[in-house]
């Protein structure tokens, strides 16, 4: 029946063109910050989500900023439960300009793959980054930013870690390409050497950021994680370690009240699109008393007067939610290489785009139900006679 009344219903909204046009694009902003928010909102939630359950992170227990001995890397290695173990620092890095950075990371490569088994490489890559004492893996999404192609030498400036020569630039040979697993990381970041990076080093020689441990068996984790711990308790460098997923999940929770307080404003939107839209359809069927009579006297049923309100409600929510939407997906697309910087895992995902069908059903009943009630109850002969 709806679709039978289709064009009777694009006619109702083309009746008062301005005031059409206000409502969608309520509707429409409204839905265009719903989908960036949940692109935003899956971002901060996707390290937790990403996150390996059988890896650990040891830090210095004051700070993640504070470094670690580089002797405790055999220590922890001799723990029971741990498969490898491998130290980790954070470069600084830039390219070319400073306004270009990069995350690099000097890692351990005879076991960072193996703690890491969702990085993908072309066949032979991995042997040849282990031959190459400056050599580099670099994310496809990295090289496809500055062009990187393998064999390529590239410098990296540090705009923390200075060399002996007073340079702070680390030459480094691209030994290939790496992709992940998808759904499993990001490729927007360099892993280079951990020796080559620190044998040069002015000062901070003999430390590193924080080890990344991997476990044999996910189900002693904490065990593991305990046993660490201990073996550092009231040393100079006294450690933290949780898994991997525990510590992504603190950052989140860290900018939860961001997310809250994005949340609070997205509600607010849709409570004043919701308002708007209602009062369109207030409007509309008050101007049309004397047209929903006129139906109901040629054998429209109450309930059917009422459907062609909700329907006219419906397909206008649905109109400005789809296009909302579209340009919320067409925003990610189009800013999503500038926002990966950041935001590693940025785009709008199927369950959001569902939430964003259901609220955009839900909204056009709720705003088309009390215009849709008086429609339902109007007396033909007191609506005639007001005309």
């Amino acid at each position: 029946m709806i679709l039978k009344f289709a064009p009777l219903l694009f006619a109702n909204l083309r009746r008062h063109l301005l005031r059409t046009a206000f409502t969608l694009g309520s509707i429409i902003v409204a839905f265009l910050m719903f989908g960036l928010l949940q692109a935003m909102k899956g971002s901060f939630d996707a390290g937790a989500t990403i996150a390996g359950q059988d890896r650990l992170l040891t830090l210095h227990k004051v700070s993640i900023v504070q470094p670690l001995p580089k002797s405790y890397w055999d220590q922890i290695r001799r723990v029971d439960g741990v498969a490898f173990v491998s130290p980790v620092t954070w470069f600084g890095g830039t390219y070319q300009d400073e306004r270009n950075q990069i995350p690099v990371f000097p890692v351990d490569g005879a076991t960072y793959l193996d703690i890491y088994p969702e990085i993908v490489l072309p066949p032979g890559v991995r042997e040849r980054w282990l031959a190459d004492r400056r050599g580099a893996l670099v994310g496809r999404a990295m090289a496809n930013r500055f062009g990187f192609k393998p064999g390529q030498t590239i410098p990296l400036k540090s705009s923390i870690w200075r060399r002996g020569t007073g340079s702070s630039t680390w030459e480094v040979n691209i030994s290939g390409i790496f992709d992940v697993q998808e759904n499993k990381g990001d490729t927007m970041g360099i892993i280079m050497h951990h020796d080559y990076f620190s044998e040069s080093l002015a000062r901070g020689k003999g430390l590193v950021g924080w080890y990344v441990v991997k476990v044999r068996d996910p189900a002693k984790a904490a065990r593991v994680a305990r046993s660490i711990d201990e073996l550092f308790a009231n040393s100079p460098y006294e450690t933290t370690t949780s898994t991997e997923k525990a510590l992504a999940q603190s950052f989140a929770n860290q900018i939860g009240n961001v997310g809250k307080i994005l949340t609070g404003v997205i509600a607010a939107v849709f409570f004043t699109m919701l308002l708007v839209t209602a009062n369109t359809m207030a409007q509309s069927v008050r101007e049309r008393t004397s047209e929903l009579a006129l139906l109901k006297t040629l054998g429209f049923t109450g309930a059917g007067v009422t459907a062609l309100v909700l329907a006219e409600a419906l397909m206008l929510t649905l109109l400005g939610g789809i296009v909302g939407m579209a340009l919320a997906y067409f925003a990610v697309d189009a800013f999503g290489t500038t926002a990966r910087q950041y935001l590693p895992i940025f785009y709008i995902s199927l369950p959001a785009a569902l939430v964003a069908v259901l609220l955009m059903i839900g909204l056009g009943i709720a705003a088309g139900l009390l215009p849709a009630r008086r429609a339902m109850r109007l007396r033909i002969v007191e609506a005639l006679r007001g005309t």
